[in-house]
C-alpha cells in the first residue's frame, strides 16, 4: 500500500483515491481532490490558500511549542591595547586626576614651543650674500598649457 502525497495541498493520497494529471511535457501532477485539481488548474498559489500545509508552514501555523527561539548573543565589553601603548598604559592616564593631566599637558607645549624656538633659530642664515644665491637659484617655471576642448 503506497500513500502519495497530493502536490498542491501537501495531504496524503490514500490507495483508491485521488487524481492524476500528466502534463504534454511529461511532469504528472497527484490530486487529492478535485478541490485541489482545479486550484492548480487555476494557477492558484497553495503558500496563499489557507487550508494548504504549504500555508501553514510558512505562517509558522500548528508548530511544536518544545522549539524554543534562538537567543542572540548579548555583546561584550572589550578593552584591548592600542599601537604604542599597553592596556595598563591606558587604564593609569585614564584613572589620573585632571590636575595632574592638565600640567603634563602644559609641560609637553612647553617643550614642544622651545624646540620649535630652537629649529628657527639655527634655519636662519647669517651670510645675507648666501640667501641671495639660493633666492636666484630657483626659476619661475610655467606649468603646462591648459587644455582646450572637451571630454574626449
Amino acid at each position: 500500500m503506497k500513500i502519495e502525497l497530493c502536490v498542491y495541498s501537501g495531504y496524503k493520497i490514500y490507495p483508491g483515491h485521488g487524481r492524476t494529471l500528466v502534463k504534454a511535457d511529461g511532469k504528472s501532477y497527484k490530486f487529492l481532490s478535485s478541490r485541489t485539481h482545479k486550484a492548480h488548474l487555476l494557477k492558484r498559489n497553495p503558500r496563499d490558500i489557507t487550508w494548504t500545509v504549504l500555508y501553514r508552514r510558512k505562517h509558522k501555523k500548528g508548530l511544536e511549542d518544545d522549539v524554543q527561539k534562538k537567543r542572540n548573543k548579548r555583546t561584550t565589553k572589550f578593552q584591548r591595547a592600542v599601537v604604542g601603548a599597553t592596556l595598563q598604559d591606558i587604564m593609569a592616564k585614564r584613572n589620573q586626576k585632571p590636575e595632574v593631566r592638565k600640567a603634563q599637558r602644559e609641560q609637553a607645549v612647553r617643550a614642544a614651543k622651545e624646540s620649535k624656538k630652537t629649529v628657527t633659530k639655527k634655519a636662519a642664515p647669517k651670510d645675507p650674500k648666501a640667501a641671495k644665491s639660493q633666492q636666484k637659484a630657483t626659476k619661475n617655471v610655467k606649468g603646462a598649457a591648459p587644455r582646450v576642448g572637451g571630454k574626449r
